[in-house]
């Protein structure tokens, strides 16, 4: 079996900070205060996505159209990271490439929602109330617009990516599997160029009512991340935006002169049971297995801001003194599927620029380190998925 370097050679980025690796890195270097929108959604808070022009990379109005906003932001950000890599153009590699998606379930249609459930407070026949919903309300367009392999679907079309595709659900695990599962082809040999990412809209009623049945939401306004243990509800403040990657063998990268941000030395996961194992010990575990060979300079958190969970990764990473922390969910909101491509490229930008943005929260982040060869990032879920990648320069 072969054992290929992978590296990254496209990142695509978009979130309340801001369209494409520039933007966020400038954002977070130049201590940008985090766009927040806490009246829509009022007790909730949520990190707003910037105004986007889907014509740069959507250029039909008909994809558009029959797209919803998560599947937008997903081929949206997909065509950034193409064009970072300088593939975009390039039909024979867009073919060849292969596609590993981080999904949700999809936006329900809230307005229909509304009616079935006005209707069933006052009609007796439910079943057959909802039959006629199913006919006059929800079209067969609808139900494939919530198709969670749509997105990458959408981009196949859009961008003409036309490889193998595989799409995983299951919140932030799902971004863990993605980036896992397309390392793990390319470093085989069964593929030589991949797209990978996810994409998360925060500003819908029901993203919002998913955590909160759960009790996961923070209820009073925003706080830094690493501050929100003793605030009401749950701590979490999501945010709107995607974050797709290429990822590449080195030796195809070097073969059409591509640039390359960072390699990725490796991905540790786990999946454990919360209510059994200990989540501290996991995750010191898996950073203590990243950090095997040498101690990473840096750590880019995708902590989520959920009570407990944080504070858990905290601690663990509290163990690790002589690597510097950054929690961006600070600063953009928790992205869901999207957070480990999302912390995977920020850590990538710190190596390939060779120095760590300064702190998010400076009362429990410290300055420095003044250089970055090694950079990990992690993303421990809400509820379940924990994932660790080592990020090491070329």
């Amino acid at each position: 079996m072969q054992n290929n370097t992978v590296v990254i050679t496209g990142i695509g980025l978009i979130s309340s900070l801001g369209e494409g690796v520039d933007a966020h890195w400038k954002a977070f270097n130049d201590g940008l205060e985090p766009r927040i929108d806490s009246e829509t959604f009022k007790p909730y808070t949520v990190h707003p996505l910037v105004e986007v022009d889907w014509n740069n990379q959507i250029p039909k109005r008909g994809d558009q159209r029959q797209m919803e906003t998560w599947q937008r932001i997903g081929t949206y950000t997909a065509g950034l990271a193409l064009q970072d890599a300088g593939i975009k153009d390039d039909e024979s590699l867009c073919a060849s490439m292969d596609m590993v998606v981080a999904a949700g379930g999809g936006e329900r249609d809230v307005s229909v929602d509304t009616q079935i459930l006005a209707e069933a407070r006052v009609r007796n026949d439910i079943g057959t109330m909802l039959n006629e919903k199913l006919t006059t309300e929800l079209r067969p367009t609808l139900f494939l617009a919530q198709l969670s392999n749509l997105l990458a679907g959408n981009i196949s079309i859009v961008h003409k990516v036309t490889g193998s595709s595989r799409t995983f659900m299951g919140e932030e695990g799902s971004g863990i599997s993605a980036i896992d599962t397309a390392v793990a082809r390319i470093r085989s040999g069964q593929s030589t160029h991949a797209l990978v990412g996810g994409s998360y809209n925060s500003q819908h009623p029901d993203m919002l009512l998913g955590y909160e049945l759960n009790g996961m939401l923070k209820r009073d306004g925003w706080a830094p991340l690493w501050q929100r243990e003793d605030s009401a509800g749950g701590g979490i403040v999501t945010g709107s935006g995607g974050a797709f990657l290429v990822l590449e063998s080195a030796e195809h990268a070097q073969k059409r002169g591509a640039r390359v941000y960072a390699a990725i030395d490796g991905i540790y996961s786990a999946q454990i049971r919360r209510s059994r194992d200990d989540l501290t010990q996991t995750v010191a575990k898996l950073i203590g297995a990243a950090s095997a060979d040498k101690a990473a300079d840096l750590i880019i958190s995708g902590a989520s801001g959920a009570k407990h969970v944080t504070a858990a990764e905290k601690a663990a990473l509290d163990t690790f003194s002589s690597s510097m922390v950054r929690g961006v969910a600070g600063k953009l909101g928790h992205l869901r599927e999207a957070q480990f491509p999302l912390v995977v490229a920020l850590a990538a930008l710190s190596v390939f620029n060779g120095s760590a943005f300064p702190p998010v929260d400076a009362k429990n982040e410290k300055a420095g380190p003044s250089s970055v060869d090694t950079a990990l990032a992690t993303s421990i879920g809400g509820t379940r998925g924990e994932g660790v990648a080592r990020l090491v320069k070329v």
